[in-house]
């Protein structure tokens, strides 16, 4: 073994063969052809959790809203923006994540005394969004409708 040192020592070998680089590549292409779709997939959790966090957080503001006033409002979506009318004063305001949209489902169909509503992101696991329907208890699978 020590003379096997010596001798690279005195033929002065230096650097990586050619077959050496190549494994190193090949495991480094097999690593990142794992990796990227485990990465995409995280981000569209991570999208579909902020949909449900804007949920949960205008559904707040329904209850709110319905506390002080006894009604539901029907609540207005623009510019990443959920409006709730009010008679006089500022009007709450809830500001949506980047891309999620709003859309009011309160009405036709949906039970007297309760809100509807869904927030969708293309780039989310589902191009429907998730509903919140407070008859039926909060939020619901994706792509489930109003009572």
């Amino acid at each position: 073994m020590i003379a096997r040192v010596r001798k690279s020592m005195d033929e002065k070998d230096q650097g990586f063969t050619l077959i050496e680089l190549l494994v190193v590549i090949i495991i480094i292409g097999i690593l990142s052809a794992i990796a990227i779709p485990v990465f995409l997939n995280q981000r569209k959790k991570a999208v579909d959790a902020s949909i449900k966090s804007d949920l949960r957080t205008v559904a707040n503001e329904y209850e709110t809203y319905f506390t002080d006033l006894q009604v539901y409002p029907a609540g207005t979506f623009a510019s990443g923006v959920v409006t709730l009318p009010v008679a006089s004063g500022t009007a709450p305001t809830v500001k949506l994540s980047p891309n999620n949209t709003f859309e009011n489902l309160t009405g036709t169909g949906v039970a007297t005394g309760t809100f509807c509503f869904r927030v969708s992101n293309t780039n989310g696991t589902t191009s429907t969004g998730f509903v919140y329907d407070s008859d039926k208890g909060g939020l619901q699978a994706a792509g489930a409708g109003c009572s």
